[in-house]
């Protein structure tokens, strides 16, 4: 007994409808194979389901743009010009728009102005103004920033060398009190905060000088000379 007719019409129910196309999805795709290898034909089919999930083949020998091509050939028709069309419409808009861009960036900068009437130079100036209080407003800000920026570090390095005074001068009064009460060659202060410091020693150093410039070392009881302590 064979099978009945089946009418040919939309399938309501969604779930026996996916499992019909997914059957004579594969058919249809045997055939196109065996077409190919039998026959050796050029085949190219594309399909899209109902969800628009996308199923092709090509034959092995060609590709879908060849098969394309050779059907524009064969037939005549242009598959290509109404999408040519478009783009040539789209680049016409651009170009035209460019154009109207590059005109006005030529009359900001004063060029291009004899085809401006009173009332267009009168917007144009309005323009030109907006847009150097928009400059001036920005250039502000990054001056009032930057100040900022430098007072903070100018106020860190006032605490630094703040800090290393400090530290000089109670290392200074470790020496004096280390050495106070002995005679003889001592080691600077400066020479003991470098060693303490490491590179604090390249800040500060210690400089003798006469008193008075013109007066020559002399010997005294203690076999030093009158010398001031000064920051180099």
């Amino acid at each position: 007994m064979g099978r009945g007719k089946i009418e040919i019409k939309r399938i309501e129910n969604s779930t026996n409808r996916q499992v019909t196309y997914s059957k004579r999805r594969a058919g249809i795709l045997k055939k196109a194979k065996e077409l190919t290898v039998l026959c050796d034909a050029e085949v190219s089919l594309v399909m899209f389901s109902s969800t628009g999930k996308l199923h092709e083949f090509v034959s092995p020998s060609t590709t879908t743009k060849k098969v394309y091509d050779r059907y524009q050939q064969t037939s005549g028709i242009n598959l290509w010009q109404s999408h040519y069309e478009r783009m040539q419409d789209n680049l016409n808009k651009l170009k035209e728009i460019n154009r109207k861009l590059q005109r006005e960036i030529r009359q900001r900068n004063g060029e291009d102005l004899d085809g401006l009437n009173f009332q267009q130079l009168c917007t144009l100036e309005q323009n030109m103004d907006k847009s150097a209080e928009c400059v001036r407003n920005r250039k502000f800000h990054v001056i009032g920033t930057q100040t900022d920026t430098y007072k903070k570090k100018v106020k860190n390095h006032e605490e630094t060398q703040n800090d290393l005074l400090r530290e000089m001068q109670r290392r200074e009064a470790e020496y004096h009190y280390a050495f106070g009460d002995q005679e003889g060659d001592y080691p600077s202060p400066a020479a003991g905060l470098a060693a303490a410091n490491g590179n604090a020693a390249h800040i500060f150093a210690f400089r003798l000088q006469p008193n008075q410039p013109n007066l020559q070392l002399q010997d005294d009881a203690s076999g030093y000379g009158s010398y001031g302590l000064s920051l180099a």
